[in-house]
């Protein structure tokens, strides 16, 4: 795994061993942050199912201002801190680990978020609820996007206002934004 662009272009992460992660591909990571490019500096990220960190550390070498990352895998963790002090994004970075419920409800009373990437494993229905309890919480910023990665054939539909799906193989990117924006 690598860094596409930015301040670390180029650079390899480390990712977790065995099948309990599932990284998110080049290519798609690459379209990704292709169609969010000139909103990323300076933003607020948040990477809930983080495992390797890798689209947290990717927005953060695009300019994002500070990414917070979550995931409840203390092997995850491990990689996300020292991945995140290799690439010396450390001081922007906060790395909790925590199942998403209680890491949203944590992060109800800060600042709301820019972009939230929301990549569960799949087939577990976790990204519906997760969506769910961001808009009750209010932590996505006004006219942010969360970004959902999913398997192909799912079908779920997600709360807030749907931007685009868009495929790329097996996997599709579901954009969404507040119920409420323009």
């Amino acid at each position: 795994m690598r860094i596409i662009s930015g301040t670390a272009r180029g650079r390899r992460i480390d990712a977790p061993e065995g099948r309990s992660t599932r990284p998110t591909l080049d290519r798609v990571k690459e379209a990704l942050f292709g169609s969010i490019q000139f909103d990323i500096a300076n933003s607020r990220v948040l990477d809930l199912f983080a495992g390797s960190g890798s689209l947290g550390l990717e927005a953060l070498s695009r300019g994002a201002e500070e990414a917070v990352f979550n995931d409840n895998g203390a092997e995850c963790v491990r990689i996300i801190q020292n991945n995140a002090e290799k690439l010396g994004f450390l001081d922007r970075s906060v790395i909790m680990q925590r199942d998403y419920a209680s890491c949203l409800a944590f992060l109800a009373n800060k600042p709301p978020f820019d972009f939230i990437f929301i990549d569960p494993p799949y087939q577990k229905d976790l990204a519906e609820s997760a969506v769910e309890q961001i808009f009750a919480l209010g932590l996505l910023a006004q006219g942010g996007r969360i970004v959902i990665e999913r398997g192909a054939k799912d079908d779920s539909a997600y709360g807030g206002k749907l931007l685009s799906i868009r495929k790329y193989g097996d996997t599709e990117l579901v954009f969404l934004t507040n119920p409420e924006s323009e």
